[in-house]
C-alpha cells in the first residue's frame, strides 16, 4: 500500500533533485530575445512548468522506493506513462514514472488527473456561471491559455456545483414572506436521445425587509394541485410558516393547494395574463374597442366600480364572446384581490412582472443553449444565473417603507418586526 510522502522525507529528497537542464534555460532565454509569449500555447513558462513537474515526480518516486524498500524488496522503476496536461500556463506532455509493483501513487499529479491548476478549474466554472456554452469555454481557453479541454471534462468540473446547488435548494427559509410570485419557464432537455420540453417553476419571495429572494425552483412534467402541494410542503419544511399574498399566473391547481397549506394567504391572479388570454379570442376588428371597454374594469377606483363595468362588458360583449366573460366571472374573486389595497401595493401585486423580469435576466444566461444535454446541466446553469442575478438585489423594492406599513394594517399581528 502506498504511503503518503512525509514532509521531512520529501524535503530531504528535494535537496537531491538535479537542477533544471541547461537546455531549458537556454531555450527560455532564446525565446525571450525572440519575443515569444510567456504564457499560453507554446509559452516559455509551459516548458519550465513541465520540467519542474517532471523533476518533482521523479523525487516522489525516489521517496516512494526508499520508504517502501523493506516492505517491497526488489521494487524499482519500470518505465513511464505519458499524458497531456492542461494548465493556465499552457499544455504539455508529462512523463509519469512507474514502478515494477505498480504501488506508486503520485500525489503531486494524481493518476487520471489532466488539469494541473485549481485556477483553471475556477476559470471554467466562472465562464460557465456567466452563461458561456461548453464550446465557448473551450474556445476561450484555447485562445487565452492554448489548452484544449473536452466537453466531458468541462461537465465533470462544473459538476462540482451540484453539492452547492443541493445545499441551496434545501437551505432554511424565513418564517414569513410578505409576497410570493410563482411562474414557469420552458426549456428543452435531452432524454433517451430525444429532445423533451422541461418546465421549471420558480418561486420568488419578498422578505419583510423588502428584498427579493428566489426561494427555489421545481421541475415537473405537468402541473396540478398535487404538484403544487409538494412545492408548498417543501417551503414549509424549510421553515416558511406564513405567506401574506401569493401572485400567480392562473397556475392550474395552485389556488386549491395554497388554500390547503396556507389558508390565510390571499391569492392574486395576474391581471395582465388574464387580459392577454382574453385578447387572443377577440377578432382583430373588435380588439381596440374591447380593450378600451376592458380598461374600465381593471383600472377602476375600487371593486364596486370594477364589478359595475364588468356587468357592462358582459351586456355589450357577452353574446359575442361568452367564453371570455365567463373566464373573468369565474376567476373574479382571485382577480379582484388588489382593489382593496393602495396604489403602491396594487402596482406590486396585480401582475407577475417581478418574476417575469427575473426570467428575462435568466434568458441572458440560457439563450445560447438549444437543448440541455440533461437535467443536471439545466439545473447548474439556473443555479449560476440565480447567483449572478441575486448579486444585484441589494436594495429593497421602491416605496417599501410605506408598503410594509400598509401590509401590517391589512394583516394585523402577522408581521413580526422584531424577529
Amino acid at each position: 500500500m502506498t504511503k503518503i510522502i512525509k514532509k521531512e522525507n520529501f524535503q530531504n529528497e528535494i535537496k537531491n533533485i538535479p537542477s533544471l537542464s541547461q537546455d531549458t534555460f537556454q531555450n527560455i532565454m532564446k525565446g525571450l530575445y525572440q519575443g515569444k509569449p510567456l504564457l499560453g500555447k507554446d509559452g516559455l513558462f509551459s516548458n519550465l512548468l513541465k520540467e519542474f513537474t517532471q523533476i518533482a515526480l521523479q523525487a516522489e518516486m525516489d521517496s516512494h522506493l526508499a520508504e517502501n524498500a523493506i516492505e517491497e524488496p526488489g521494487n524499482r522503476r519500470n518505465g513511464i506513462t505519458r499524458k497531456n496536461m492542461q494548465s493556465s500556463l499552457g499544455s504539455f506532455e508529462l512523463e509519469t514514472p512507474r514502478d515494477r509493483n505498480s504501488s506508486f501513487q503520485p500525489q503531486l499529479i494524481k493518476k487520471r488527473q489532466t488539469i494541473l491548476t485549481e485556477e483553471l478549474d475556477q476559470k471554467i466554472i466562472s465562464l460557465f456561471a456567466l452563461g458561456n456554452s461548453y464550446n465557448d469555454i473551450t474556445n476561450h481557453l484555447q485562445d487565452i491559455y492554448g489548452v484544449e479541454i473536452s466537453n466531458a471534462t468541462i461537465s465533470a468540473i462544473t459538476d462540482r456545483l451540484l453539492p452547492e446547488l443541493n445545499a441551496w435548494r434545501t437551505r432554511p427559509l424565513d418564517s414569513l414572506y410578505t409576497i410570493v410570485f410563482l411562474d414557469a419557464m420552458h426549456f428543452k432537455t435531452k432524454q433517451d436521445h430525444k429532445v423533451e420540453a422541461k418546465v421549471i417553476y420558480n418561486v420568488l419571495g419578498i422578505t419583510k425587509s423588502g428584498h427579493k429572494e428566489i426561494l427555489g425552483f421545481y421541475s415537473s412534467e405537468s402541473e396540478g394541485a398535487h404538484f403544487w402541494l409538494g412545492v408548498l410542503n417543501d417551503l414549509k419544511n424549510r421553515g416558511v410558516e406564513d405567506i401574506l399574498i401569493a401572485c400567480i399566473d392562473g397556475l392550474k391547481g395552485f389556488p386549491e393547494a395554497i388554500n390547503a397549506s396556507f389558508p390565510k394567504t390571499e391569492i392574486q391572479l395576474c391581471v395582465v395574463h388574464q387580459i392577454r388570454n382574453s385578447i387572443k379570442y377577440v377578432s382583430s376588428k373588435d380588439q381596440k374597442e374591447f380593450i378600451s371597454d376592458l380598461k374600465f374594469v381593471y383600472k377602476a377606483e375600487n371593486k364596486d366600480s370594477a364589478e359595475f363595468h364588468l356587468l357592462q362588458l358582459d351586456e355589450k360583449w357577452g353574446k359575442k364572446y361568452p367564453m371570455i366573460i365567463r373566464s373573468w366571472n369565474e376567476n373574479w374573486s382571485n382577480l379582484s384581490t388588489y382593489f382593496k389595497y393602495s396604489s403602491e401595493i396594487r402596482t406590486l401585486i396585480y401582475t407577475t412582472n417581478p418574476i417575469e423580469g427575473f426570467h428575462r435576466q435568466v434568458r441572458k444566461y440560457t439563450k445560447t443553449k438549444g437543448a440541455f444535454p440533461n437535467e443536471n446541466s439545466l439545473f447548474k446553469i439556473l443555479f449560476c444565473a440565480i447567483n449572478q442575478i441575486a448579486k444585484k438585489w441589494t436594495m429593497p423594492i421602491s416605496n417599501w417603507g410605506m408598503t410594509i406599513s400598509q401590509l401590517d394594517i391589512f394583516f394585523p399581528g402577522r408581521i413580526n418586526f422584531n424577529g
